[in-house]
């Protein structure tokens, strides 16, 4: 339990009999496993919507803007507001990108976030004792339990005030949001705090979490983008790995289930049946497709089993070929990492072989995945050929520069985890290459162009360039190189001892005693951490600040670690 908390970032149930809860829809009803919504041809599936290109800002669940006094979430902007140029006339949807008169001042994108809060206070040089920062991880647990929980669970961003709240976009009231940071993020930083404390509190307060995810599980066994508690409201239908959605819930009720010691039948089933759809969803090859649509396995002469290539050419827009390829195996937004990570703990947790095996062969996948030289990383979408091929209007066939470095962190993890010494092999070629490939800034392209190396970049009006000077601000077209971590990660655990790998840590942060003392010190009277910055679609800074979802689990993390480090 103490590693888990410090690390952190870490019997298939008869699916095909379970119920249906209403709204649910058939599993033999939908398209397959290719044509789902913004998987095949973005501008094919505009067209039959009625609207223009997918844009990733849009608020996903698909809120129309509502009338009021004063800016809640889903407010339509009244005339003169900057915010009114951002909706769209199709679809009355908030689109931020048509908010902007010119692009923002762009920063490399990065999986790292610092702290910031809205007022920084003096810190001395006293210690910060045990009994200060228990004290204040439970006030921080009891205000989000009390008073940023609606229905027990979570979105991602409220104003100071708590008056204005959003996830991926505006919210209405009876939703609470399943991908991260949502509620099973929430739920994993209460446990922490559980587990640092043995106090009810925090364990009560992870229960209410669980109760609302179990409330909106599908018969598939996950979740999508969010849940739905309304009674008229209209629900989602499908089990969606997209951004770590399903891994999320399913790991964070996994802990919870070893942590109830397994007597809570109702967190057991549900756990349980997570697992069971993330193992019934994996091709042939290792791989995974971004939703669930059926529950039966897919058989081995529909997918084959080979390793990656070059296609001979690539259109240079989705709608360019002459028949779409099917899309079947997805690397985009880190999926296939977030499930192998998913069904370690799955096995540390349950002793469930399956999981262990199904993690490897997760593993295998990536190594298939990994494209020829002389370009050794990984690409965001494959098909059944394992040829790279478009996914959304602005993910071309192309090298993934974000995705590559997350594989590779996945590839470290599951030798650490197994001891299989394969899956260090595929790491130095692909960070030499890597390496190559930076930026002059230092950092890296999302997209490389196959063969020519040239980074790759969309307008505004989605069209494919070479240039990175007009580029929507709703994807991050520049990531932030992690080459140097990951490749010092990688000489430690080459040279460890096999059997005692899993003490080989990544770096610790050498400032954490003063990182703990600013968290205390700024926490407010009633248990917010409160930061500067603009809620995004709302479009505004609002003067009380910002409560940040993502923070709040970050900052718990980091007092666990020192209550745990801390005699």
């Amino acid at each position: 339990m103490k590693r888990r908390m410090i690390v952190l970032a870490g019997a298939v149930l008869v699916l095909a009999g379970a119920g249906f809860r209403e709204g649910e829809g058939s599993p033999t009803q939908g398209p397959r496993d290719g044509d789902q919504p913004g998987r095949v041809s973005p501008e094919a599936q505009a067209k039959r919507q009625g609207k223009g290109p997918r844009d990733a800002d849009r608020p996903r669940e698909g809120d129309r803007p509502r009338d009021g006094d004063r800016p809640r979430e889903g407010d339509r902007p009244r005339d003169g507001d900057p915010r009114a140029r951002a909706i769209s006339p199709e679809s009355g949807k908030f689109m931020p990108e048509r908010g902007e008169a010119a692009p923002a001042p762009r920063t490399p994108t990065s999986v790292k976030h610092t702290f910031q809060p809205l007022q920084k206070p003096s810190l001395t040089e006293t210690p910060v004792t045990r009994a200060e920062t228990t004290a204040a991880l439970l006030k921080a647990v009891r205000f989000f339990q009390e008073k940023v929980a609606r229905h027990g669970g979570y979105l991602w961003e409220y104003s100071g005030d708590l008056t204005l709240h959003e996830a991926e976009g505006f919210v209405e009231d009876g939703r609470v949001w399943v991908q991260p940071p949502g509620t099973p993020t929430i739920g994993e930083a209460f446990l922490d705090a559980y587990e640092a404390t043995s106090e009810r509190l925090c364990l009560e307060a992870a229960l209410d979490a669980a109760r609302v995810l179990m409330q909106g599980q599908f018969h598939t066994g996950g979740w999508d983008y969010f849940v739905t508690t309304a009674p008229g409201d209209k629900r989602p239908v499908r089990t969606n790995l997209d951004d770590d959605t399903t891994q999320a819930a399913t790991r964070f009720l996994m802990r919870l289930d070893q942590v109830l010691r397994f007597e809570n039948q109702e967190v057991h089933n549900a756990a349980r049946r997570a697992l069971d759809s993330l193992l019934l969803m994996q091709y042939p090859n290792g791989g995974w497709f971004v939703f669930i649509q059926r529950l039966q396995p897919y058989r081995p002469e529909e997918y084959p089993v080979v390793k990656a290539s070059y296609p001979a050419s690539w259109p240079r827009s989705p709608k360019g070929y002459a028949e779409r390829p099917r899309i079947c195996y997805i690397l985009n937004d880190n999926l296939v990492p977030n499930v192998i990570r998913t069904l370690l703990d799955a096995w540390e947790i349950y002793r469930d072989e399956r999981a262990l095996q199904a993690a490897k062969r997760g593993g295998d996948f990536l190594l298939l995945a990994q494209m020829p030289e002389p370009q050794p990383a990984w690409a965001q979408s494959y098909d059944v050929k394992m040829q790279p091929v478009w996914g959304r209007a602005f993910e071309p066939p192309a090298i993934a520069g974000a995705e590559s470095q997350t594989v590779l962190e996945a590839l470290l993890m599951l030798y650490q985890r197994t001891g299989d010494r394969k899956y260090l092999e595929a790491v130095p070629r692909a960070v030499a290459y890597l390496r190559q490939s930076l930026l002059p800034d230092g950092n890296l392209a999302r997209f490389y162009e196959f063969q020519s190396n040239r980074p790759l970049y969309f307008t505004r009006k989605y069209e494919l360039t070479y240039s990175g000077d007009d580029t929507p601000t709703h994807y991050g077209f520049v990531w932030e190189s992690r080459l140097d971590e990951i490749d010092a990660q990688y000489k430690k655990l080459a040279a460890a001892d096999p059997a005692r790998l899993s003490e080989v840590a990544p770096r610790a942060d050498a400032d954490h005693a003063r990182q703990v003392k600013l968290i205390v010190a700024c926490l407010d009277d009633r248990g917010a951490w409160l930061e500067a910055g603009a809620l995004r679609f709302h479009r505004l800074e609002p003067p009380s600040g910002v409560i940040r979802c993502r923070t709040f689990a970050e900052n718990v993390r980091t007092l666990c670690r020192f209550l745990a480090d801390k005699p």
